[in-house]
Formats: C-alpha cells, structure tokens, sequence
C-alpha cells in the first residue's frame, strides 16, 4: 500500500499511546511504518509538522461529535464544550500536551469556531466576551488535562507514597491528595462550574 499522510498520522497516533509524546520519533514511526525515515520526511520535514497534522486530525475527529448550535442555557451549553473539550484530549496519550500550542493546518476548523461564538452572540455576549469565555475554558481544560495525563501511572503521586512524603503535622494537605489524585472527574466539572458561573455573571457588562 503506497505511504500517504493519512497513513502516515493515524499510525502516528497510534504510536503516540504506545510511546508518549517524547517517544514519538520520525524514525521510529518509520520502523513501524516498515520505512525508511526518508519516506516520512517527504510528507513532514520534522516533528512539529508531524504534531501539527496529528493535533489538527484529533480536533477535527472530536469536533465532529459536538454540539455548536444547540439552544440551550449557556452554564448547559459551556459544561458541554468543556467536558467535551477533555474527551477529545484525553482520548490520546499526552493528547493534551499534542494538541495545545501546534498550528492548525485546516482551515475548516473555523467552522466550529464560527459556531461557537455566533452561538455565545445570541447568549449576549460581544463578540471580545464570546472570545475571552471560550478562550478560559479551554485554557482550564489544557492545563486541567496535562496534569492529569501526567500523574496518570506514576507511582510518585500514588496516595500512599505521596502522604508518606507530607508532615502529619499538615493533615489538610495530605487530605488534599485524594482529592488531586483521584477524583479527576468530579474535580474537573466542580472547576468548570466556578469558571462557567463567572462568566454567565460577566457576559451583561459592555466592554
């Protein structure tokens, strides 16, 4: 079968889980790829350009499975592009580290993003609020999802270990343990909640 980017970024992708992203190497796809590496430099010149084609195929994958037009209250509407923002990051291996700060190389994407804020315009929002709301969320969710792709596995976060390393004289920060590192879930969306209630309190206010 003749090697083509399509190929090229799903075994990619797939490489990423097996490896993470340090690990992730134009030669060693190639290996997998039963290649050689030259035959992967003809379609990326490096691996930023690599990572920019794998982000931007993640998002459009995932986008395809979320909502921009529903009607419906915007603290409903904004738990739902945050929530769904995380399933996209965490459905790969340092996805969220993958995803954040590559250039997207589909213009399409813009669609989505036209969606969102002509959907935030009808909440009230300016068009700067629509982008300051959508931006803070998805700041949250980056950051909120490195940390917990990064503890994901490592022993040195494991309550035990990590309370055995704390003072018994600092009980509230040994309690804090089980909360950082195992209630990801419940953790995430109470964050998201004090995020989305701020700025359905702000989105009347003329800029």
């Amino acid at each position: 079968m003749p090697l083509d980017r399509t190929i090229v970024i799903d075994s990619a992708l797939k490489l990423l889980d097996e490896v993470g992203l340090e690990g992730l190497t134009l030669r060693r796809l190639a290996a997998v790829l039963d290649v050689q590496a030259p035959a992967i430099y003809w379609h990326f010149k490096n691996k930023q350009e690599l990572l920019d084609e794998m982000a931007t195929t993640a998002l459009m994958r995932g986008l395809k499975e979320m909502s921009w037009s529903t009607r419906t209250r915007w603290e409903k509407w904004g738990l739902a592009y945050g929530r769904n923002l995380r399933r996209i990051f965490l459905t790969y291996r340092d996805g969220a580290r993958m995803i954040s700060g590559t250039r997207l190389t589909d213009t399409s994407l813009y669609k989505p993003m036209e969606g969102a804020l002509g959907r935030l315009a009808e909440m009230g929002y300016s068009n700067y609020q629509a982008v300051v709301a959508l931006s803070t969320i998805y700041s949250y969710v980056v950051g909120f999802v490195i940390e917990e792709q990064a503890a994901a596995g490592d022993a040195f976060f494991e309550l035990e270990a990590r309370n055995a390393r704390i003072d018994p004289a600092q009980p509230l920060a040994r309690e804090a343990g089980k909360y950082i590192f195992t209630q990801y879930d419940r953790r995430f969306m109470d964050g998201l909640r004090i995020i989305i209630a701020g700025l359905a309190a702000t989105r009347k206010q003329p800029k």
